[in-house]
């Protein structure tokens, strides 16, 4: 990939952001969210907020990469000839966003064959952007600008964990989830993306979850991987596809989660 190129995609995801965050600002605690239930026989609801977002971001790309394919969670596939994909999730954390808790995000990578080679996290309400891949890894907002990095190795029992939801996924991907949990030293929940962020930037150890779709995880992977840290499947293998994902800040603690997690 040339200098040029690399540049461009850096600067395309920039502007992506941007007007994800207009778009989610402009709703966010702000009255009728024009709320949908996607799932039968339980609540995975779609907002006003998340469709205006992702057709925002993807009339960016019309006019900047028009060759790019598209995967975006609200208006699905569009193909693409360029050998690039860009990976958009409008409102990642829809539940916490009409909650009005700041703990959502938009998540927007763009791909290539091998998997996400630039992811960006961004937190509009708090105003923070994480950034990583192709030569950046960084975190902008309230505190200004610094460089990404996850934290140094250290026993399990001193690492702080987090997943989204107590429940996990399936009453076995739950059960995988507190035994490594009960071997920590911290368990949160509830926080979606942000979670990933948090290690990249140097916070937490683990973040563990399960049925995961694509367009949920492959910016939180080149973020992490940017920073040093390490995103695979419950078997080590590639996550990018989604599915169940164990991200860390570190190969140790990485084999140590993994160790209990691949029995399941």
């Amino acid at each position: 990939m040339t200098p040029d190129l690399r540049a461009e995609l850096i600067e395309t995801a920039n502007a992506l952001a941007d007007v994800a965050r207009r778009e989610t600002l402009v709703h966010f605690r702000g009255g009728a969210l024009g709320v949908e239930n996607k799932l039968d026989g339980g609540f995975d609801p779609v907002t006003v907020a998340d469709r205006a977002a992702e057709r925002a971001m993807r009339a960016v790309l019309a006019e900047r990469r028009p060759d790019d394919a598209i995967l975006g969670e609200e208006y699905g596939a569009q193909a693409g000839s360029s050998g690039l994909t860009w990976v958009l999730d409008p409102i990642d954390g829809t539940r916490a966003y009409l909650s009005g808790t700041p703990t959502w995000g938009v998540l927007i990578s763009v791909a290539d064959a091998s998997g996400p080679v630039l992811g960006v996290i961004d937190q509009p309400f708090i105003g923070e952007r994480f950034v990583g891949g192709l030569g950046q890894s960084s975190v902008t907002g309230p505190m200004g600008t610094r460089e990404l990095g996850t934290c140094a190795p250290r026993p399990l029992d001193q690492a702080i964990i987090f997943t989204t939801f107590p429940e996990v996924g399936s009453e076995t991907e739950g059960r995988a989830f507190q035994d490594v949990a009960a071997r920590c030293q911290l368990t949160r929940y509830g926080i979606d993306c942000y979670a990933y962020a948090l290690v990249a930037a140097g916070q937490i150890d683990l973040v563990v979850e399960a049925g995961l779709q694509a367009y949920d995880i492959q910016a939180p992977i080149a973020v992490i991987e940017a920073a040093g840290g390490m995103v695979t499947n419950w078997q080590g293998g590639p996550a990018h596809e989604g599915g169940r994902v164990l991200g860390a800040a570190n190969a140790d603690i990485h084999a140590a989660a993994l160790d209990i997690l691949k029995r399941y």
